[in-house]
């Protein structure tokens, strides 16, 4: 009995927290309350009459509740045609990029690789410096994959820092695996995607949610590299050019008495997060177990 009560005073002072703990903590929910407040305030915008918002703007509720923005956004096909192509860019960039940034990283924690530092250092070099946009546009050009969508998937097919994150992991798996597949008969490439790539799901989803929302967000690409065409218009860059237009999508409009471009660029904002919304939660379980052993293992 007094060995129970023992370990429930150690356990007890274990989680006493400090001063230091409950100022770290206040700070983290007020981020926390920021962050929400901010998308908040831009889903209560989405709902919110456009003259009724550009008079008093909104706090807490929307401004005269309306859906006339989604409606607008809803019957623009420009919209359509973009989200599409971020779907299509999203879902195509994912699938390369990891399969073979994972690849890349399981032969660089192959032993048998020769000049693996070499081509190390090469790749670190890479990570600090770039030729610039006026070079990466000449040589694209030259490629012929200007204003083409897979000016979307071919340069970004291969991740320094991701490769380093996944090949990190890939340290942590017992050679004897290797080993055992080797005996057996098997090849680099069948011990690749049979054993290192069924052990490593957590921190292969944590790299595709990153792969994800940096295409999902991404709008630059399209801005430089394409004339945003009918397959090469992304969503991204779609909502950034109807923020920074005045008038917007709603000239002309049926709702034009409803709406305005802030509360149409609202909407619109709101239904680009949806698809990243709910990719998240099916990622979320391995999302700090891939970060932690990708970062620490090795």
């Amino acid at each position: 009995m007094s060995l129970q009560k023992a370990m429930r005073k150690r356990t007890h002072r274990r989680i006493r927290m400090t001063w230091a703990d409950w100022v770290i903590y206040v700070i983290l929910f007020l981020f926390a309350l920021i962050t929400f407040y901010m998308l908040w305030y831009v889903i209560i915008g989405s709902f919110s009459n456009g003259r009724m918002y550009a008079s008093g703007g909104v706090f807490l509720v929307p401004n005269g509740f309306t859906f006339a923005n989604y409606s607008v956004i809803i019957a623009d096909m420009e919209f359509w045609t973009a989200f599409r192509n971020s779907v299509f860019r999203t879902a195509t960039g994912v699938v390369t990029e990891l399969l073979f940034t994972a690849l890349v990283a399981y032969a660089m924690t192959n032993k048998y690789l020769r000049c693996r530092q070499a081509y190390y250092w090469i790749f670190i070099f890479t990570m600090f410096f770039s030729g610039g946009i006026v070079p990466m546009y000449l040589l694209l050009r030259v490629l012929g994959l200007y204003d083409s969508f897979w000016v979307y998937i071919i340069p970004s097919i291969f991740s320094v820092y991701n490769m380093i994150v996944i090949s990190s992991f890939y340290k942590g798996i017992p050679d004897s695996l290797y080993e055992a597949a080797e005996l057996d008969g098997a090849g680099e490439l069948t011990i690749w995607a049979v054993v290192y790539m069924p052990l490593s799901k957590s921190v292969l989803a944590t790299v595709a949610l990153w792969i994800a929302v940096d295409h999902w967000n991404s709008y630059m690409g399209t801005m430089l590299y394409t004339d945003a065409g009918e397959w090469t218009n992304t969503l991204q860059f779609y909502l950034k050019q109807l923020i920074n237009e005045a008038s917007g999508v709603s000239s002309g409009s049926e709702y034009s008495d409803l709406v305005s471009a802030r509360t149409i660029s609202y909407a619109a904002i709101v239904i680009a997060l949806i698809p990243i919304m709910c990719f998240y939660p099916f990622i979320q379980k391995h999302f700090t177990r891939g970060v932690m052993i990708g970062s620490l293992k090795g």
